[in-house]
């Protein structure tokens, strides 16, 4: 992330101003039918951190008795999508035949590799009363070799995801390893995925990684002289001992892991190569991917025309 050198680092420890935050990202909200997210990644200014190149924090959203989210099938190449919820349910299907519902404190894998379509939506008993649903959902760009891998789907329950305490502080390690613990959860290169509880006043030092990032999906935090605020990232340089500590009662998410190098991304599509995209996308336009079962009567175009 940073090309500062560890000379520079340590002369910028010792300049007034000069703190540990590298750039911090304000969201975008964007509608995606029904309900809006407030999208961190990719922007103009930061594309990744280490390998993530999407981050949407949905909610939390109400929604009223019979109505829901309804994302409808669409595809995706070349990452693996991970979704987390801190409330509420998604029903998720997929074109190799998954059915799952994903419910607080689980996490979805899907490996989209050469290529997959899937859908979100809810089920009749959840739509049937009022509801909410608040959550992350990320994708990680896979490293060039495992980009066309086979597509496949992993559900890992709450209770598989290890959980810990560090100087009072609820922290849990969702992928990779940090403060003891190792996630069950699969990974395809270096990475760093972390949910964190703090009180107010409560201080957590930010596990090592190549590249690292610190989201607020409620509350506020400090890190030296820099305030983050809610629904904002904050970018890290790479260095050791750096400590954020809770203005509120927050709830945090740490990312990071190892630079992948230049990925391209078009919808939903994400590739090495600008040629594989314009692949896909034909592909898609053309019908050639196979469909959702139980939910193949309707799909989402491809918004290029």
């Amino acid at each position: 992330m940073s090309n500062l050198t560890p000379e520079a680092i340590q002369e910028c420890d010792t300049v007034a101003g000069c703190g540990a935050i590298e750039l911090i990202i304000e969201p975008r909200e964007k509608d995606l039918g029904g309900f809006s997210v407030r999208r961190v990644l990719p922007t103009r200014e930061r594309r990744m951190v280490g390998p993530w190149i999407f981050f949407d924090h949905m909610g939390p959203a109400e929604f009223a008795a019979g109505s829901g989210i309804d994302v409808r099938p669409h595809p995706h190449i070349g990452i693996a999508t991970v979704t987390y919820l801190f409330e509420g349910e998604i029903l998720h299907r997929d074109s190799l035949g998954s059915l799952q519902a994903i419910r607080p404190g689980d996490i979805n894998l899907m490996l989209t590799g050469r290529g997959i379509v899937h859908s979100e939506r809810e089920t009749e008993t959840l739509r049937a009363s009022d509801h909410r649903l608040h959550g992350l959902q990320l994708w990680l760009a896979l490293p060039e070799k495992d980009e066309e891998l086979a597509p496949a789907f992993t559900h890992y329950p709450s209770a598989d995801i290890p959980t810990t305490s560090v100087d009072g502080v609820a922290v849990r390690v969702m992928m990779g390893s940090a403060y003891g613990c190792a996630s069950p959860v699969q990974t395809f290169a270096n990475t760093l995925y972390v949910e964190a509880h703090l009180q107010a006043g409560q201080k957590l030092e930010l596990p090592a990684a190549d590249e690292r990032a610190v989201y607020v999906a409620s509350g506020a935090l400090r890190a030296r002289e820099s305030s983050i605020p809610e629904f904002a990232l904050a970018i890290f340089k790479p260095r050791a001992g750096v400590v954020v500590e809770a203005e509120a009662e927050s709830r945090i998410a740490i990312i990071g892991g190892e630079a992948l190098g230049e990925r391209h991304i078009d919808w939903n599509f994400v590739s090495s190569r600008k040629e594989r995209i314009a692949q896909a996308i034909a592909e898609w336009k053309a019908g050639k991917f196979p469909t959702v079962p139980g939910d193949d009567q309707e799909f989402i175009p491809y918004p290029g025309g």
